[in-house]
């Protein structure tokens, strides 16, 4: 809302409140359609997605002009073009009985005309034309249809069969349950003439049965004769019981009775409105690394450990390693608990209790070391600064998962919003454009999201219902979609039969699902047997045709013990998988180049492989990078193997094959609460694992 200003409320509904606004870019009139889509049914939020959808699609100047559409105070806002002069209902209401002159019935009509058409054109149905969905302008001369809340965008031919609209406009075969397609919204438009003509309703009963027998018996008023016989019989015809003899658009335009009023109007109907670009966003700037942040580290850590006695412990800790950074880095953080954490390439993320995003980047060029963010409890290290997400008022976070350049969060009511690189479509937003603040991904607005990953390029998201979305990159089947083809929009992706999925996973090329029942289905890339899809056992030599490299579709893992155990968590790197039962065993699969897998001398094994040395820890957590592993036990304990070049395992030492600690610099029993993994980078969050009671 930073960019309007609220003047008044225009309007109450079922749907939420309308606002006149103040657009402080260039001091426009604009309604603002606050529609409270966290409180909706499933087949609202359809409703509230579909009027967006609609509303892009419709570019004409007989038509109310869509702005854009953000999330605010727990509401889809939808920004729209202002009419002055109220609906056409209010206009005829105050006429009372002085009926208008038939030049200015046709001036309104034809206008209504060009826009139906335009709306017709582009295969959507109205489905609730009516007088009080016709605006407008001022000076009462300008015409423009709106409300395209229940509308239905339709493929070739097809035919709608949903009853909806305002009883007193819908057509004779809405009546009688059939289905029915562009001609019921010509209906719509003779009940519309008619009023025009008669200042009241075609179709008007004290109850709906009785309103439904007029309507089937098409029984109304005759209009009055001081109008020429061809208006009456213009009615008529849009009037017709029988879909078929009504007339098309295009016919009506060419009666003899339009054209003149068709010419009347101006010259540039039906041009097109070019909209601007939307400004792209800027690549996120790497983080510098050296001497001076590492010191930073080991002075932060000697003020840790003589903390004073009494001084209770922050509510979160969160720490990174890897990319130059050799041992654990505590972030700057305000004084709030941080419950989740998310990292890609060159963004991390994490969301509070609260249900606020926070974000960790580089500080600003020329920015002052000594600089502190507002509640900080240390001054911050050179590295990174921290800032909540602006804009996010109203708005209650509840999941972050970070891809390369993009972000994606879900609300506590299973909305998604996504920003950042635009590229590959990963924003789910139809196009290919960055986006920098926050933007809801509309095709999902009918689901209730439960929680949602990132890859470097492509995203999934889970329903409550276990309904399974992919966009983004395509290759290697990593949408599950059954082709290599990318999607700039969510797709509905084929889950296996008897499997419901619940958590949703993405890797650089590969994706994987844990469901319900703790089963692992995995499609994409499977190199070095990494999702499991082979038929094999840790002590079985595999066959060949038992391997799969590639998968287009969810399948179920076929390695043992992986498609025996119950799964409870798992993670995707780049060429290798960690899976942790219910019992608190770590798996690994997939490539050992760099001792990731664990302490097993081949690295050409495609068996799972349980890793030694965990036997005292109870895993709860697993994380994957490029060459790297991390688990993370019940009491807290971080262990890490594999590569260590340039921080990766969180501590200076050679490369190892053998789990081994990674200390934090926590002097207090803490529990770690989310943990991430992408290429060479860690993210960590950890609480104090105790209340401790406050000074007396």
């Amino acid at each position: 809302m930073e960019k309007y200003e609220r003047i008044r409320v225009v309007g109450r509904g079922a749907f939420g409140i309308v606002h006149l606004c103040l657009r402080k870019m260039d001091q426009k009139l604009v309604i603002l359609k606050q529609i409270p889509v966290e409180q909706m049914t499933k087949d609202e939020r359809l409703a509230a997605q579909n009027e967006c959808q609609v509303l892009k699609l419709l570019h004409h100047p007989h038509v109310i002009e869509y702005y854009e559409n953000f999330l605010e105070d727990k509401a889809l806002m939808i920004a729209m073009e202002y009419a002055p002069g109220g609906t056409l209902a209010e206009f005829i209401h105050k006429r009372g009985n002085s009926l208008l002159d038939e030049e200015t019935i046709l001036h309104f009509f034809v206008q209504i005309l060009l826009a139906l058409h335009h709306v017709h054109a582009k295969q959507i149905l109205h489905r609730d034309l009516k007088t009080q969905n016709i605006l407008l302008d001022k000076h009462h001369m300008i015409v423009k249809i709106g409300d395209f809340g229940i509308s239905k965008i339709l493929s070739s031919k097809s035919k709608a069969y949903t009853v909806v609209g305002t009883p007193c406009y819908i057509s004779p075969e809405l009546c009688e349950g059939k289905p029915y397609n562009q001609k019921s919204d010509i209906w719509a438009l003779g009940c519309v003439l008619y009023e025009l003509c008669s200042l009241k309703r075609a179709f008007e009963a004290a109850n709906l049965p009785a309103l439904v027998l007029k309507i089937m018996s098409g029984t109304f008023a005759p209009v009055s004769d001081r109008y020429s016989l061809e208006l009456r019989q213009l009615v008529l015809s849009l009037l017709n019981l029988d879909p078929s003899k009504r007339p098309q658009l295009n016919e009506i335009m060419a009666e003899a009775i339009c054209v003149r009023p068709l010419l009347n109007l101006y010259t540039d109907v039906g041009s097109v409105r070019m909209r601007r670009p939307e400004k792209l966003l800027a690549a996120v700037p790497l983080v510098a690394r050296g001497r001076a942040g590492r010191a930073a580290a080991r002075a932060r850590g000697s003020r840790a450990g003589s903390a004073r006695p009494g001084i209770p412990p922050a509510l979160s800790s969160i720490y990174t390693w890897g990319g130059g950074i050799t041992t654990p880095l505590r972030l700057p953080l305000p004084n709030t608990e941080v419950v989740q954490v998310s990292t890609g390439r060159t963004q991390k993320a994490g969301v509070t209790r609260s249900g606020r995003l926070i974000l960790w980047e580089p500080p600003p060029v020329g920015a002052a070391a000594g600089f502190l963010l507002p509640g900080a409890t240390e001054q911050l290290p050179s590295q990174f600064v921290c800032r909540f997400l602006e804009g996010q008022s109203g708005v209650t976070i509840k999941h972050v998962a970070c891809g390369d350049l993009f972000t994606a969060c879900l609300t506590d009511r299973g909305i998604v919003l996504t920003f950042g690189s635009g590229s590959s479509g990963c924003l789910g937003h139809k196009t290919f454009v960055d986006v920098s603040q926050p933007k809801i991904v509309e095709a999902l607005l009918g689901y209730e999201i439960t929680q949602v990953a990132c890859g470097a390029s492509h995203v999934l998201a889970v329903s409550n219902e276990g309904e399974v979305f992919a966009w983004g990159r395509g290759d290697n089947g990593r949408l599950g979609l059954g082709t290599q083809e990318s999607h700039n929009a969510p797709q509905q992706v084929p889950v296996p039969p008897d499997h419901e999925a619940q958590k949703v996973l993405c890797g650089i090329d590969s994706s994987m699902i844990l469901t319900t029942k703790n089963r692992v289905l995995a499609c994409g890339s499977n190199r070095y047997n990494k999702l499991g899809l082979d038929r094999i056992s840790p002590r079985e030599k595999p066959l060949t045709a038992d391997q799969v490299e590639e998968a287009p579709v969810f399948s179920c893992a076929r390695s043992a013990p992986l498609c025996e155990e119950t799964i409870v968590w798992a993670d995707i790197g780049t060429a290798h998988s960690a899976a942790v039962t219910a019992s608190g065993q770590c798996y690994t699969i997939g490539s050992n180049q760099h001792g990731q897998l664990g302490p097993i001398p081949c690295r050409a094994s495609r068996a799972p492989y349980l890793v030694e040395g965990l036997q005292a820890m109870r895993v709860i957590m697993a994380g994957c990078g490029d060459a790297f592993t991390m688990v993370v036990g019940a009491d807290g304990e971080v262990c890490t193997w594999g590569k260590s070049a340039r921080g990766r395992l969180g501590r200076k030492e050679e490369e190892t094959q053998s789990p081994r600690p990674v200390q934090l610099e926590e002097s207090h029993p803490y529990l770690v609460t989310s943990v991430s993994c992408c290429h060479g980078n860690s993210l960590l969050a950890a609480k104090p694992a105790v209340e401790e009671p406050s000074p007396q």
